[in-house]
C-alpha cells in the first residue's frame, strides 16, 4: 500500500512539473486582442487616409482589404490584400509580456520575401482600442541590412473601434494610415500567398 501511495505521489508531482507555464497578460492587451477577434472570419474594405511619402504610391487605385482570417487564443492572422497582391499578413500574438505585431511577407509561390516578419512589441499597457508596436531589434537589423535605416524608428499602431479599424505606420517625417469600414463586411478574399484555405 505504501509503495502504491508513493508511486501515486511521484506521478502527481511529475504532472505538476510538466504543466506548461501560464501565458500571462494584462486587461488592456486582452481587450484589444478580443476586440479584433470579434470580427474573426470577416473581411472589410479600406482606403488610405494619410500617406505623406513622396512619389507615386503602390496603393493608389487598388482595392484594399483586411481579412480577420484565423483566430486562436493567442494569435490573430489578418491578411492585408492590395489589389491582386496577397503577399501581406499581419500577425498579432500574445507573448506573455505583451503583444507582438509581425508582418509576414510572401512571394506568390509562398516562399518568404527577404523582408519578412518585421514588426514590433508593445512596451506599455496601451488601451483596449489602441496599441503601439515600436520596431523590435530583429526588425532594426533587417532594415539596416536592406539599406533602409530610416525604418529603424518605425512604430506601427492599430486602432479598433466599433465602426473602424486603422493600421498606421509612423516615424520621423513619415506617416501612413489605412482606415477600414467595419460596418460593411465584404466577401472574404482567397487565402494570402503561402497560406491555405
Amino acid at each position: 500500500m505504501k509503495l502504491l501511495t508513493a508511486a501515486t505521489l511521484l506521478l502527481a508531482s511529475t504532472a505538476a512539473f510538466a504543466r506548461p507555464a501560464p501565458l500571462v497578460s494584462i486587461p488592456t492587451h486582452d481587450d484589444f486582442f478580443d476586440n479584433i477577434a470579434t470580427y474573426c472570419g470577416k473581411a472589410f474594405e479600406g482606403k488610405v487616409t494619410v500617406d505623406n511619402a513622396t512619389g507615386p504610391s503602390s496603393f493608389a487605385g487598388k482595392k484594399l482589404v483586411m481579412h480577420v482570417r484565423k483566430c486562436t487564443d493567442s494569435e490573430l492572422q489578418i491578411p492585408f490584400h492590395v489589389g491582386d497582391d496577397a503577399s501581406r499578413t499581419w500577425i498579432i500574438t500574445k507573448t506573455g509580456s505583451g503583444l507582438s505585431l509581425k508582418h509576414d511577407h510572401r512571394h506568390q509561390d509562398g516562399t518568404d520575401d527577404v523582408s519578412t516578419m518585421y514588426g514590433g512589441h508593445t512596451v506599455d499597457a496601451g488601451f483596449a482600442n489602441v496599441q503601439s508596436f515600436p520596431a523590435d531589434q530583429y526588425s532594426k537589423e533587417l532594415f539596416v541590412s536592406q539599406s533602409i535605416p530610416q525604418s529603424i524608428g518605425n512604430t506601427w499602431q492599430m486602432y479598433i473601434y466599433p465602426e473602424k479599424f486603422t493600421y498606421r505606420l509612423i516615424r520621423q517625417g513619415r506617416e501612413f494610415r489605412v482606415d477600414f469600414d467595419l460596418t460593411k463586411p465584404i466577401t472574404p478574399p482567397p487565402a494570402p500567398w503561402g497560406y491555405k484555405d
